[in-house]
C-alpha cells in the first residue's frame, strides 16, 4: 500500500483532482462551510484559554491547501486581527504539493498570510499548536491479517502465509483476527507528541470504533468503489471483476476504514488524551454550523443560500457523510 499510495510513483506524489472530475468527494470539496467549522473550533479553543492567539494552526496531509485557506477565509470573517498573530504552517512531504499549496495561497491571499511548510512533524517545534487534518488515517499504508497469517507481494503475485512473532504481537494488541493493521498510527502520534508542548488536534475520516472482523480494502477510481480482492488473484477466476489489477495500481485511490479504537490506543499509548469522539454531523453542529449560516443568510440571496445548503446537506446527512464520517478531537497538556 506504501509503494501505491507514496512510492515514486505512487498515487499520491502526484497531482490529483478531487471533486466531480477526481476518483472521489471529501468534505473539503464539498462545502467551504468545512473549513469555516473548523475554524469556529478553533477560535472556541482559544477563547476557552486553551490556546494563545499566537498559537500554530498546522493541516496535515493538505492536497491544494483548501482547507486551510477556508479557515483563514472564516477567521477573517469572525476575528481578522488574529490573522496578524496565528502561525500557519502545512505538513507536506512532496515539493510538487508545495509549490501547488503556495501558489494556491500567493493566489487567494497575495503576502497577506504567510504561509510555512514542513516535510513531516519531527520538523515542527512549537509550544502550542492547533492540528486539523481531513481523511489522512485511511491513507496510511496498512497490513491485511487473516488470523495468523498476513498478505504479501511478491513480484505482481499476492499472498497470505504466516506472520513474524512480532507482527503477530501487534495483532493480538490490537485485537485483530481479520482486517486492516497500521502500524504508522503510534509513530505519527508519538511525533505530535513531541513536536508541541500543548494542542488541539481534529481530524475527519470514515471509519467506526467497532472492529468490523474483515477487509475493508476497497479502490477508488472514477467515483466506483472495487473491493480490493475482486481485484486480484486471491478470489476464483468466476468471483473476481474483469479489471486488470496493474491498471489500477498507483493510478487510482486505494484506501480502507479506520478504525478508531486501534488510533485511540496509539495516541493514549503516546500520552495524547481523546478529548470528544462523535459523527460529523454532530462535531460541526457542535463547532458552530449552524451559526455560520445564519450569518451568511444576512450576507447572500435565497439562491445563494439554498446553493450552499445543498452542499451543506452532503456533509451533515445521515444518508451521506453526516453519520458515516465521525470526527476525533485530541489534547495535550490539558489539566
Amino acid at each position: 500500500m506504501h509503494e501505491w499510495l507514496y512510492g515514486n510513483e505512487g498515487y499520491y506524489t502526484k497531482e490529483r483532482t478531487i471533486g466531480k472530475e477526481g476518483d472521489f468527494y471529501t468534505a473539503v470539496s464539498t462545502s467551504m462551510f468545512f473549513g469555516g467549522a473548523i475554524a469556529k473550533r478553533l477560535l472556541s479553543t482559544i477563547e476557552s484559554g486553551f490556546l494563545s492567539s499566537s498559537c500554530h494552526v498546522v493541516e496535515i496531509g493538505a492536497h491544494k491547501g483548501y482547507l486551510l485557506a477556508d479557515m483563514i477565509q472564516f477567521i477573517y470573517t469572525l476575528k481578522p486581527a488574529l490573522l496578524s498573530s496565528l502561525k500557519f504552517v502545512i505538513v507536506e512531504p512532496f515539493e510538487a504539493n508545495q509549490l501547488m499549496q503556495k501558489a494556491y495561497f500567493e493566489d487567494a491571499f497575495g503576502t497577506a498570510i504567510t504561509l510555512k511548510h514542513v516535510k513531516s512533524l519531527d520538523e515542527l517545534r512549537c509550544e502550542e499548536a492547533f492540528f486539523v487534518a481531513n481523511e489522512i488515517f485511511d491513507a496510511f499504508p496498512c497490513e491485511l491479517i487473516k488470523e495468523d497469517q498476513m498478505l504479501f507481494v511478491d513480484k505482481e503475485s499476492l499472498f497470505f502465509d504466516t506472520m513474524d512473532e512480532k507482527m503477530k504481537a501487534k495483532a493480538d494488541e490490537y485485537g485483530i483476527k481479520k482486517g486492516e493493521l497500521c502500524l504508522e498510527y503510534e509513530p505519527f502520534a508519538k511525533a505530535m507528541h513531541h513536536c508541541c508542548n500543548r494542542f488541539e488536534f481534529v481530524t475527519f475520516d470514515y471509519g467506526d470504533k467497532e472492529e468490523r472482523g474483515d477487509f475493508s480494502l476497497r479502490v477508488y477510481a472514477n467515483h466506483q468503489v472495487y473491493p480490493f480482492f475482486t481485484l486480484t488473484s486471491l478470489v476464483e477466476e468466476k468471483l473476481r471483476e474483469k479489471n486488470d489489477f496493474n491498471a489500477f495500481f498507483a493510478k487510482s485511490d486505494i484506501t480502507y476504514d479506520v478504525n478508531f479504537s486501534h488510533l485511540f490506543h496509539a495516541f493514549e499509548k503516546n500520552g495524547i488524551k481523546v478529548h470528544v469522539y462523535s459523527t460529523q454531523m454532530k462535531a460541526l453542529v457542535e463547532f458552530g454550523l449552524t451559526e455560520l449560516l445564519e450569518l451568511f443568510a444576512k450576507n447572500v440571496s435565497a439562491k445563494q443560500y439554498e446553493t450552499e445548503m445543498n452542499k451543506i446537506k452532503i456533509l451533515i446527512d445521515p444518508s451521506f457523510m453526516g453519520e458515516r464520517f465521525k470526527m476525533a478531537c485530541f489534547r495535550k497538556g490539558e489539566v
